[in-house]
């Protein structure tokens, strides 16, 4: 072989060396949503956690826990290690909670929802590593926290407004809950929560459900009631729905419901929810009430709703709210949308100026650099 032919061939082979490498590196970088490292692609669905277009700016509140020092390890490294029981009895101690099950995504299906006991840790944070999947297994909600519910321990005679536990999930997935055989604590899917404080980051809700029917019932992911001072649960980086067939279903608030509670919503993706219920709130006659808030459904006095960076589209009802359901009873709440889409979902709705949304059309809603369309 000539000299110069073996010159052209080394160039060629490191130009393509070099291509390949910041291929790979672009891929890598793509990765992080928003300011959070976001690890969640799950490689058999391919639906990342969160709006790939949302860059608003992240509260440190709003951040990810650290759980470099856990308190808790579930499984010893591999899939038969981590079960049901075992995370069941981790939540129940409390702590920093993460999974060592294996380098591959693991589904961990119980048969009976995880309780937070509120005299164990006043931190409670479960990390899923990006690999993790929590399974109802179509029969029973996931995750369950009440600070007035004495099963779980009275910590304070102020049980609906005390500052712990502090409820965080984060890096996980949360599929197939169901808690529709729930009497008591009815709503919230996948998650039902009372007071303290609640976030959740880079999670993704699939296929969760709760009661079909009632006025005032709903959450097919996510149920909350009061908070600490009021503060705001956050939503970040996470995705319900995602695409058809994965969407999450209750009489109202497809994805997420709440009484009496602000939410601040950050860089996520609601999609393919439904509000399945019908008759609205307060019911009329002959109907069995619901059916309104496909994504979002918010009801209460004085509360917030905020959004940023984050798409609302293809969710359904059956009466009010194809995207949000919003309705402060004494006219103190708002609503801030900013940077964010609302489109195409479908059904009814009451505010002419902003389709999709239900409110009293003396709600202050602000819209700041955002789409908010048919």
């Amino acid at each position: 072989m000539k000299l110069q032919d073996h010159l052209y061939k080394c160039s060629i082979f490191l130009l393509v060396s070099f291509f390949l490498i910041s291929c790979i590196s672009d891929n890598e970088t793509n990765d992080t949503v928003g300011e959070i490292d976001n690890p969640l692609q799950n490689p058999f669905d391919g639906i990342p956690a969160g709006n790939p277009d949302g860059n608003a700016a992240i509260p440190a509140e709003a951040s990810l826990e650290d759980v470099s020092n856990p308190d808790t390890v579930i499984g010893d490294g591999t899939p038969e290690s981590c079960t049901g029981q075992a995370f069941i009895d981790a939540v129940a101690k409390g702590g920093k909670i993460v999974f060592n099950c294996g380098e591959a995504p693991i589904t961990i299906t119980l048969d009976t929802p995880a309780k937070v006991f509120n005299n164990a840790n006043d931190e409670v944070v479960i990390d899923g590593g990006g690999l993790v999947t929590l399974s109802g297994n179509n029969q029973t909600r996931i995750l369950y926290m009440n600070t007035c519910d004495r099963n779980q321990v009275w910590t304070t005679d102020q049980c609906q407004n005390q500052d712990h536990p502090r409820l965080t999930v984060q890096n996980l997935t949360f599929a197939n809950a169901n808690s529709t055989n729930e009497t008591e604590f009815d709503g919230g899917g996948a998650i039902w929560v009372r007071g303290g404080r609640f976030k959740a980051i880079n999670c993704r809700f699939f296929n969760n459900t709760c009661a079909s029917n009632g006025p005032d019932v709903g959450g097919g992911a996510i149920r909350v009631f009061s908070q600490y001072n009021n503060q705001p649960v956050y939503i970040v980086n996470s995705t319900f729905g995602g695409k058809e067939g994965l969407g999450n279903s209750g009489a109202n608030g497809g994805a997420i419901s709440s009484i009496g509670v602000s939410w601040t919503i950050i860089n996520s993706l609601f999609s393919y929810n439904k509000a399945i219920g019908s008759g609205g709130n307060p019911a009329r006659p002959n109907t069995p009430g619901g059916g309104s808030g496909g994504a979002i459904y918010n009801d209460g006095n004085t509360m917030t709703l905020t959004l940023s960076g984050t798409h609302i589209t293809a969710n359904e009802v059956n009466d009010f709210g194809a995207a949000i359901f919003f309705v402060t009873n004494d006219r103190s709440g708002n609503m801030v949308i900013e940077t964010s889409t609302i489109e195409n979902n479908i059904g009814g709705s009451w505010y002419p100026s902003y389709p999709g949304i239900s409110a009293h059309a003396d709600t202050d809603i602000r819209v700041v650099n955002s789409t908010i369309i048919e």
